[in-house]
Parts: structure tokens; sequence; C-alpha cells
């Protein structure tokens, strides 16, 4: 409705505007007001005022359904307690009451609130990310990864294989001053602290975020996260998770157990991890025998070996020994080091400057090669467990003996080499030393394991020859012979003649032995020179063939060789069960051959050779199947054949025999093509089996004949390098 007026009408305040009884509509009637609400008052020109706060809430509680209504009742106390402050913290900007640029400072309500809020986000951030980290179930392979070392005899290193230089040792094995040199070197509250350090990881986020720059800054814990867990990049993220793995891992694992992983798992330099593998390349000892000042050194090696190693630079041996004194100043000053027992260390522990640990290539992979064959086949361990490593092989080899062969060989092939070139590369030397108990002490099996992977010493490769009669005499003497089909094995004894004529025929009960060519057998001696009648011991004592052919056709074939199966010899070396066997037509190696001869001198009891006696993994022994003697024969057997052989060295080495100044006995052995050549013999319970042979592997795997490169006679190298490696007969 509108009022018109008239122009220049001038109205006057009391005038009043009237209106007639018209029908005006009625206003729809207000709906009812619940109980407990006021009135709605409306103003013109503004609108509505927004319902109570336990109304709203009322109805976000309905809205939600049952389900949250409990929890939205008990919190609408709080809600309405707090929300006068919180409406007080709300910012108004500009802020009334100030002026200039105070207007848009926050109140100190506004800072205190904000200052919670991130303190409470924060730490329900830290409590999410706790609970939904894992520790990782498969550890990095890398830093789990060992080598396996292998020792002497005397329990000093020989060699090792694998792609990471670790072993891991128990915590019991590593010494407490050697535990708390590191600990103080790198976390001296490890026991105590939660498995983090908040001042560190602070200082190692604002030097990595702020400044671009790395640094540690963190505890044993962390660090044993990083290695076996994590990788080694130094980003926000991966710090974050080291930390909340090492929190976590703290809470599961015992400190010691964590404190042991660490050691074994951490970079000491010189391509070594653990304390164990540093312990050896920087002193050459096993760690149990570290003292407090030489643990000290190994624990400065941590901060950075390339920078604390002192045989690299002298400003690294100034900061070596800098560094060395203050762990040793820091144990005496937590308590782990008593100041009597800090004044006996003033002398800096000089490391090795070289690391004598391994004596990798050449003689020694041939013999990692024999122990890690044997270990593997008598300590049950798969190809798999094996190559993850961890073990420690003690072996049977003698540094001493091993060297006193290599040598003794190395000079005759020289020498052959410098005497008939051409012949020379053709030329194969095998060489052994078994102990008559059955460890086998030393092998030659070749110039180089990297150029020439096969083992000379294991080679089946030439036959026996003359250097086989001995078990021929031994079957005889054990079994006695038959001379008439039907009747009972006849007795023999040393004294027992034999035709020892060149060309004799050889018999068998029913007539002579005839070859499948339809051509009569016969057998020959060395230079087809003849004996006439000559007793068996001196048969043997001389080499002579033609003796030993036809005993061993009155022993019968299948006894001979089954007597020399029994002292050592394999099966898979005999071939056709013909005469030709008694003169040695089997192929064994040296390995075996001087196994074979030390049954004679262990009164007739048998050893199979062994190249390991002890194997353990982290320090644990893995049980280990030890060869058990045998009764090959008896000892009067026994004792017989070594008589005989006595009698031959001492025939053909007179001088050697009589300043030998112990009971030597030995033979040599050749074969009527002369493609091998042979010295076996025995000295103070140790049988060496020395062979040289000739194959031109280029072409095939059949002998050739020696042409002088065994020496002249053709046993002439072989005893050498058996007199020089039996020292002191050489």
């Amino acid at each position: 409705m509108q009022l018109k007026l008239p122009a220049g009408f001038r109205p006057d305040e009391t005038m009043q505007l009237r209106l007639s009884d018209l029908a005006i509509p009625a206003a729809p009637e207000a709906p009812e007001i619940p109980e407990g609400e006021t009135k709605p008052v409306r103003h013109r020109g503004r609108k509505a005022p927004r319902p109570s706060l336990r109304t709203r809430l009322s109805r976000l509680a309905q809205a939600l359904g049952p389900r949250f209504a409990p929890l939205i009742a008990r919190l609408a106390p709080v809600v309405i307690f707090l929300t006068p402050y919180v409406r007080k913290m709300r910012p108004q900007y500009p802020r009334p009451g100030r002026t200039d640029w105070r207007r848009w400072i926050p109140s100190w309500r506004q800072w205190l609130g904000g200052v919670l809020a991130s303190v409470g986000l924060s730490g329900l951030f830290l409590v999410v990310a706790y609970a939904a980290t894992d520790i990782p179930s498969n550890l990095n392979t890398y830093a789990t990864q060992q080598d396996n070392v292998y020792f002497w005899s005397d329990g000093t290193p020989m060699a090792r294989t694998g792609w990471v230089q670790r072993q891991a040792m128990p915590l019991k094995d590593i010494p407490t001053d050697v535990r708390w040199a590191v600990l103080a070197a790198e976390n001296e509250s490890f026991y105590s602290d939660p498995g983090i350090s908040m001042k560190g990881i602070a200082r190692a986020l604002y030097r990595t975020v702020g400044e671009g720059d790395t640094e540690g800054g963190s505890t044993i814990t962390q660090q044993y996260v990083k290695n076996v867990y994590l990788t080694q990049n130094q980003t926000v993220s991966r710090k974050f998770t080291e930390a909340m793995i090492s929190l976590k891992l703290d809470n599961k694992m015992s400190k010691d157990k964590i404190l042991e992983g660490y050691l074994n798992t951490s970079w000491f330099g010189r391509g070594t991890y653990g304390l164990q593998r540093a312990s050896q390349a920087y002193y050459g000892k096993d760690v149990s025998q570290l003292n407090a000042s030489e643990g000290a050194f190994l624990a400065s090696l941590l901060k950075g070996a390339g920078l604390y190693d002192p045989t690299l630079s002298k400003a690294n041996h100034a900061r070596a020994v800098a560094r060395w004194t203050w762990i040793l100043d820091r144990m005496v000053k937590i308590g782990k080091l008593s100041p009597a027992e800090r004044a006996k260390y003033t002398k800096f522990p000089e490391p090795l400057k070289q690391s004598k640990t391994y004596d990798t290539g050449k003689q020694s992979d041939y013999l990692v090669e024999l122990a890690t064959q044997y270990a593997k086949k008598t300590g049950h361990i798969s190809d798999k467990d094996f190559d993850l490593g961890g073990y420690q092989i003690y072996t049977t080899f003698d540094r001493n003996r091993e060297t006193e062969l290599t040598d003794a060989v190395t000079k005759a092939r020289k020498a052959a080499q410098k005497d008939d070139p051409a012949g020379a590369k053709a030329a194969h030397y095998g060489a052994s030393s078994v102990a008559s108990d059955g460890r086998i002490l030393a092998v030659y099996g070749g110039p180089d394991h990297r150029t020439q992977g096969f083992n000379e010493s294991n080679a089946t490769t030439v036959p026996a020859g003359s250097a086989f009669e001995p078990f021929v005499y031994a079957a005889a003497l054990e079994h006695g012979v038959t001379k008439t089909r039907g009747r009972p094995p006849t007795p023999v004894t040393p004294e027992t003649l034999y035709d020892g004529n060149d060309g004799v025929p050889v018999t068998t009960p029913e007539g002579p032995y005839w070859d499948r060519s339809g051509k009569k057998v016969s057998a020959h001696n060395d230079g087809k020179k003849s004996y006439g009648q000559i007793s068996l011991r001196q048969a043997l004592a001389q080499s002579v063939n033609t003796p030993f052919m036809q005993l061993g056709m009155d022993t019968g074939l299948s006894t001979v060789r089954a007597t020399a199966e029994k002292a050592g010899l394999l099966s898979s070396s005999f071939g056709a069960q013909v005469p030709a066997l008694s003169l040695g037509n089997a192929t064994p190696s040296a390995l075996r051959m001087a196994s074979a001869y030390g049954t004679f001198d262990a009164g007739g009891v048998h050893t199979e050779p062994y190249s390991v006696r002890r194997i353990t993994r982290n320090g644990a022994a893995v049980v280990l199947e030890r060869p058990k003697p045998n009764r090959a024969m008896s000892e009067t057997t026994a004792d017989e054949v070594t008589q005989a052989l006595t009698d031959s060295f001492g025939l053909a080495h007179p001088t050697a025999a009589k300043t030998a100044g112990a009971e030597v006995a030995g033979k040599t052995g050749t074969t009527q093509d002369d493609t091998a050549a042979w010295y076996v013999g025995t000295a103070k319970s140790v049988s060496t089996a020395v062979v040289v042979y000739r194959i031109d592997l280029s072409k095939s795997l059949e002998p050739l004949p020696l042409k002088g490169i065994s020496g002249t006679p053709v046993t002439d190298v072989p005893y050498g390098i058996w007199s020089r490696a039996m020292t002191p007969l050489g």
C-alpha cells in the first residue's frame, strides 16, 4: 500500500492516518514453542537468531542416530563449557581496541590455543604413526649375508668365500670392555634410553632440512634399524620411519640382542662388517682376544673408517689416536674402566698395515674346494644355507706342510719348463699328504685354481702302475692263494718264492691265461730284467712286476680289489678285472693313494680321508659326521707290508734312509707305457703321494708319454718332490 500526497503538502507532526475497517487476513498461527526455549524476537531488518547450542547438539544427536547419541550426550557439557573460551580465541581482524600493526597480531589466548592444538595434533599423529608402523619381517638381505671363513689346523684364518666380509658372533663372546668401548663412543645411555634420541633426531633433521647436510645423531638402536631394515638414504621420511621402528623394536627386543645385532652388522672399513671380521682384519685375531685398548680403536672406526684407519695417512693416524684417547677417557668417566686399568693403555695399539687374514687364490682355493664339499656333505648343509654364510670351517690342513709341498712342486715345475718348455706345457703334478688317522694335511691341486679349475691331487686320470703292488701283497698275506680249483687257499709268507723272470706267462688253475685276441698274457719287468726265483718281500722291495701279476691271479682278482678298496681306494677308480689289475691298471688319485698307504702305517686300520675337523655357525657348533676307523686287514699283514716298503726305501735311497732318523717306508710307481710316474711313502705317521703325468687338455684326456719330464730314472722327480715335502728327508 502506498500513500500519495499532493505536491507541496506539508504534513503536520500531529497528523494521523486512519484506515477503514477493512477485512485484513489473519496472520498464521505461531508454532508451539518447545519447553525451555524462549519466543523468538523478530527485529526489523535482522535475521532470526540461531537455535541454542543445546538445541543444535540435540538435533545432531537425532541425525546421527542412536549409535553416537550416548557419546554426543557425554561430550555436550564439555563443549558447552568450552564454547565461550573458544569464541574468545576466534580471531577478529582487525582486532578491536588495537591500533596500527597491533590490530593484526593474535592475542595470547589465540597463541596458546594454536600451540595446544599443534601439540595435540602432533601427539595424535605420532600415536597413529606408531600404531601403523610394523617391524619388517624380512631383514635387509645384504645386512644379514655373511661370508664363510676357513681356518688352518692351527686355528689361524686361511681363506673366505662370499661377497660380504661379515661374521656374526654371540654377544657373550665379545669382551665386556670392547662392548663398552663402543657404547662409550656411540651411545653411553643405550641401556636406559627408549631407543631414540629426540635431541639427536632434531639435530639431524635440522642439518638435513635446514642446511642440506646429513648428520647421525642416532642411538645404537636407530643405527641397527638402519643397517638391517632400511636403506642408507639420508631423507626425512627415512629418519621418521627409523625412529618409529626403533621405538617399537626397543619395546619388543632386549637391549643385549639389539647391541649384538649392531656389533655384527656395522661397517668397520677394509671391506669388513661386524667386530669379528674387523678384529681379524686389523689385528689378525679373534674378537674374544681383544682388550679395551684395541676395542677403543675399533670403536673409533664407527665414526668413519675412511677417516680413522691410521694406516691410510698421517692425518688419519692423528685423528685415530685422538679418538682412541677420548673413548678410553670416556669409559673411565662413565665408570666402565678403572683409572688403574686406563693407566695401562698409554701406547696406541697400531693395527696391521695389511690384512693378513686371507691368502686366497692359487693353492688355497683347492683347499677351500675340498673343505667345502666335505662340509656340505658331512654337515648336511644345503647349498642355499651355505651361500647365506656365517660358517666357520676349521680344516685339517697344515700350513707348514702345505707350504713345503707347494714349494717342492713349484720348483720341479719350473725346472721342467726350463729344460723342456714344449713337453712341460702338458705336464701335471698331483700331490697330497694324509695322516694315518685320515686327516688331509696338504694337497697340491695345480698352478692356480683360477686358471685350472680341476684339482690334480684328486684327479683319477692315470694308472697307479707298480705303486699298486703293496695291495696285491697284502691281499695274498691276508687271504692266501689258490693253486688248484676247489681246494682251500694256501697261506703265503713274505718268504714265499715266485718266478721273477721277465715274460713269464700268467696261469690259472686250468692253465695259461688267454686274452680276447687269443694271445697268452705274460708279465714284464722294468727294462725286461729277470730276477729268477725271488721272495715276495724282495719282489716288492725291488719292484719286480712279474711275481705280482701271478700272485694276483692266485689270490683272486676280486680279493685283491676288495683289499685295495678296504685300504682306501675308490671302487670307481678300478677298470677291467684282468691280470693287469695287479700291475695297477686302476686310476686312483694321489690323495687316495696317500690315504691307502697310511692304512699300512696305521696297523691295518683305515680312516676315510677328511678335510674338516669342526664347523660352527655364528659361534654355535654344527653337527658333523666324522669318519670312523675300520679294520681293513690284520695288524700282522699291515706290518709285513710296511717292512717290505721300508726295505724298498732303503734299497733305493740308502743315504736318506740312514739320515732320516725314523722308520720310512716308500715305493716308486711306473707304468709299462711310461705315462705316469709315482712315489708314495710314509714317515712319522704321514703318507704322501706324488704323481707326474702329461695330458694335453686342449686335445683329449688321453695320457701322453712323459718324455723325461719325470726325470731319469722316471721316478726321480716324484721322489724329489716327496722327499722335500717330507722334510727332513730331502
